[in-house]
C-alpha cells in the first residue's frame, strides 16, 4: 500500500477494502453497549435518562474534531487509525466489570476519544485512494462500519454467553491483534493529501463559506438522529420490554445493522450516478414510513419490516460523506472533522432527548414521536445544491 506520488483517479479497491476492515475492526468493539445495556441497567441499577448521559460522555470528544481535522490536513495520522481499534477493544471489553455508573461513564468517554482519533482521518483517507468515485469509496468504509454493528452484538452476546458479562474483557486480545495487523498493512500510506506549498484557505474562511451546507447537514442528522437513537440504543431493551429474550434483541439489532449495511454499500455508489440530493430525498421519505410499519407489527413480519428499516436508516451515511468530501477543496480532514462534530454531538443530544421521552412516556410513544420527528429532514434536504454526479 505505497503512497502514489501522482494524482490518481482509479479506485484502488485493494487500499479501500483495506480502510473498510479498519472500520470494520473499531466499530466492533464500539458497538457493545446496546446488547448488554438491559445486562447493566438492571446490574447497576440505572434509568432511561441515565444511559442517555452516557452516551453525551461517549460523543462529547467529539467536540475535538475539527483540531484533529486540522492536525490530519498537516501531517500523516495513520497511527491514530492504527491504534484506535486496540484503545476502543480494552475500554468497550471493559464495560462488563464496571462496578458503578461512574466507571462506566470514564470507559464510554476514553472509547469516544478513540473514535475521535479514527473517524476523522478515516473518510480523508478513502477519498484519496477513490479517484473520481468517492461515493462508491464512502460505500465501501460504511459498509465495514455497518457489518461491525452487524456483528458487534453477536460477538458481545457471545463473550457473555461463554465468559459471563463480568468475562468480556478476554476479548482485549483480539482488538490488539487487529492493531498490529493495520500497523502492518499501513506501514507504507499516509492519511492525508499531498500537500505543497499553496496557501490554503483559513479555517475561518472555509466555515464562512460552507455554511449554507453545515446547516443543512445540521437539518438532515438532528431530525433523523431522534428515530436513529432509538432504534441503536434501545431497540434490545425496548424487545425484551415487550416479552422477548435477549438473544432475540440481541440478533434483532444485528438483523437491523446487516440490512444497513446492504444500504450503505448501494446509495453511496447510486448517488455518484443521481446525485446526492435526490438520493437523500429517496431515503428521507422511505425511512419514517417504514418505521411507523415497524412500531405496529408483531409475530413473523417483524424481521423483514426490521430488514427494510435498517436499508433506508443508515443508508444516508456514505451519501453525507461523500457530500463533505465533495466540497472539501484544500481542508479535506478539517471539514471532515466538523461534520464529524455535528454527526456525533447531535447524536449525543438525540440519545439524551429520546432516554428523558422514554422514561417520561414509555418506549414504545418515543419511538412514535421520533418517527413523527424525522419527516421534518425532508423539507431540509432541498437547501443541499443539486448536482448530478
Amino acid at each position: 500500500m505505497k503512497k502514489d506520488k501522482t494524482k490518481n483517479n482509479k479506485f484502488q479497491t485493494g487500499n479501500v477494502i483495506t480502510v473498510s476492515f479498519a472500520h470494520l475492526l473499531h466499530d466492533t468493539f464500539s458497538s457493545f453497549l446496546a446488547p448488554i445495556l438491559p445486562l447493566l441497567i438492571d446490574k447497576l441499577s440505572i434509568s432511561y435518562s441515565m444511559v442517555g448521559l452516557l452516551s453525551v460522555l461517549q460523543r462529547l470528544p467529539a467536540l475535538l474534531n475539527p483540531f484533529v481535522g486540522i492536525v490530519a490536513d498537516k501531517i500523516s495520522v495513520r497511527y491514530f487509525i492504527i491504534i484506535a481499534p486496540s484503545i476502543t477493544a480494552i475500554s468497550m471489553s471493559l464495560l462488563g466489570v464496571a462496578p458503578n455508573y461512574i466507571v462506566l461513564g470514564i470507559l464510554l468517554f476514553i472509547m469516544g476519544v478513540s473514535s475521535t482519533l479514527f473517524h476523522v482521518p478515516g473518510p480523508v483517507l478513502v477519498k484519496e485512494i477513490s479517484g473520481n468515485r468517492i461515493g462508491k469509496g464512502m460505500s465501501f468504509f460504511m459498509l465495514g462500519g455497518e457489518l461491525a454493528r452487524t456483528l458487534g452484538p453477536l460477538t458481545i452476546l457471545g463473550a457473555v454467553s461463554l465468559w459471563t458479562l463480568e468475562g468480556t474483557w478476554k476479548l482485549i486480545p483480539f482488538g490488539l491483534a487487529g492493531s498490529f495487523f493495520l500497523y502492518w498493512k499501513f506501514r507504507n500510506i499516509a492519511v492525508h493529501q499531498d500537500f505543497s506549498k499553496e496557501k490554503k484557505s483559513s479555517a475561518k474562511g472555509t466555515i464562512r463559506k460552507l455554511m449554507p451546507i453545515f446547516i443543512a447537514l445540521i437539518g438532515i442528522t438532528f431530525f433523523r438522529g431522534i428515530m436513529k437513537a432509538g432504534m441503536t440504543t434501545f431497540l434490545p431493551t425496548y424487545l425484551t420490554a415487550k416479552g422477548s429474550s435477549l438473544w432475540f434483541g440481541g440478533m434483532s439489532l444485528s438483523v437491523l445493522e446487516f440490512a444497513g449495511a446492504a444500504g450503505t454499500i448501494f446509495t453511496g455508489t447510486i448517488s455518484d450516478k443521481i446525485g446526492r440530493r435526490p438520493m437523500l430525498l429517496i431515503i428521507s421519505v422511505a425511512t419514517p414510513i417504514l418505521m411507523w410499519a415497524f412500531i405496529h407489527t408483531s409475530g413473523f413480519w417483524v424481521v423483514p419490516i426490521l430488514l427494510a428499516v435498517g436499508f433506508f436508516m443508515f443508508a444516508t451515511q456514505p451519501v453525507l460523506l461523500a457530500l463533505v468530501q465533495d466540497v472539501a477543496h484544500d481542508r479535506p480532514a478539517f471539514i471532515n472533522g466538523i461534520y464529524m462534530t455535528i454527526n456525533f454531538t447531535i447524536s449525543a443530544v438525540t440519545i439524551l432527548f429520546f432516554g428523558i421521552l422514554a422514561d417520561w412516556l414509555g418506549l414504545e410513544t418515543a419511538f412514535k414521536i421520533s418517527t413523527i420527528i424525522a419527516l421534518g429532514g425532508i423539507p431540509i434536504v432541498f437547501l443541499i445544491p443539486h448536482k448530478k454526479r
